[in-house]
């Protein structure tokens, strides 16, 4: 049965309309990551992390979203966002992206520090669209499975029509080029106690309460983890956050039993089913899957045929 989302008021049906492609293919890195919850949960903190950092973003996202008052509700509709993005019908992706967009278009302000700031500066967005990709994609390389460097290469790949559609404009293609915009920016890196609060509010379980305590703290120091070392001495994070074995143990072995696991209804299985495959095809081997895309007629290129 299906189970349609909600954003901005609109229902996104991941089901429907049969056959209607999505940005980003069937057979692509991205479909993969993507469906895996823990690597979307230590990326997103991880990604929410180095945009803090720079007090431009930090300021507009905390001065203008509901996240300290609604860290829940906020929370599924960045995720909402996200999925649409890759699983969506590409009509309904760029009815939500738009709608973000409009939204983005209203947060401008001042920093502490006296400096202004807008959400649709062209050097905010490319990071935040920067920042998503390396914390996705490395949680899933850590803690799921690791992903071959022509994997990470596609990954960045994939992603790049739909970041143009928030307006992004210079999207890295490797981790390398990440570094690199990395290094621009760093000089901009600062500490502030919003960085403690957003931390304690992951390992306070307000974002997802049915998942037990120790997860949480284990999610955020595993996002920890994932910051380089530039970025987490600047922001302070001390040995407190260093991730232990635990931690690793129990989100690796949750991660990949999350990667086995269909969930009916959930965006990954409806848009597989939109596209003529079974509701668990993410959840089947490679191989299985490039023959199911074949039969479907589906295939992207020759580097699916070929997945081990």
């Amino acid at each position: 049965m299906t189970n349609p989302a909600s954003y901005l008021g609109w229902k996104i049906d991941f089901r429907h309309p049969a056959g209607e492609a999505a940005y980003v293919h069937p057979g692509s890195v991205q479909w993969r990551v993507f469906k895996n919850p823990v690597a979307l949960g230590v990326g997103g903190v991880a990604a929410v992390l180095l945009e803090f950092a720079d007090a431009r973003i930090r300021s507009g996202v905390w001065d203008h979203s509901t996240y300290k008052a609604d860290p829940i509700g906020r929370s599924k509709r960045t995720a909402i966002a996200a999925m649409v993005g890759v699983y969506g019908p590409a009509s309904a992706a760029r009815r939500v992206i738009q709608g973000v967009t409009n939204m983005h278009a209203r947060v401008s302000g001042e920093t502490p520090g006296g400096e202004a700031y807008r959400a649709l500066d062209p050097e905010l967005l490319d990071w935040v669209a920067a920042t998503a990709g390396y914390g996705f994609l490395n949680a899933y390389d850590r803690f799921v499975h690791p992903l071959s460097e022509a994997d990470k290469a596609r990954f960045y790949a994939e992603g790049r029509p739909v970041t143009k559609l928030y307006g992004v404009q210079a999207a890295p293609a490797s981790n390398a080029e990440f570094m690199a915009m990395l290094d621009r920016l760093a000089p901009r890196f600062e500490p502030h106690p919003i960085v403690n609060e957003f931390l304690a509010i992951i390992t306070s379980g307000a974002a997802a309460p049915a998942v037990p305590k120790f997860m949480h703290r284990a999610l955020a120091r595993a996002s920890v983890s994932l910051l380089p070392p530039l970025v987490r001495d600047r922001l302070k994070l001390g040995r407190d956050w260093d991730l232990t074995a635990a931690d690793a143990l129990a989100l690796k072995l949750a991660g990949r039993l999350a990667d086995r696991i269909p969930i009916p209804g959930s965006p990954p299985c409806d848009a597989s089913v939109r596209m003529g495959l079974p509701m668990d095809f993410l959840y089947r081997s490679q191989k299985a899957q490039a023959r199911l895309l074949t039969a479907a007629g589906l295939v992207e290129g020759p580097e699916l045929l070929a997945a081990e």
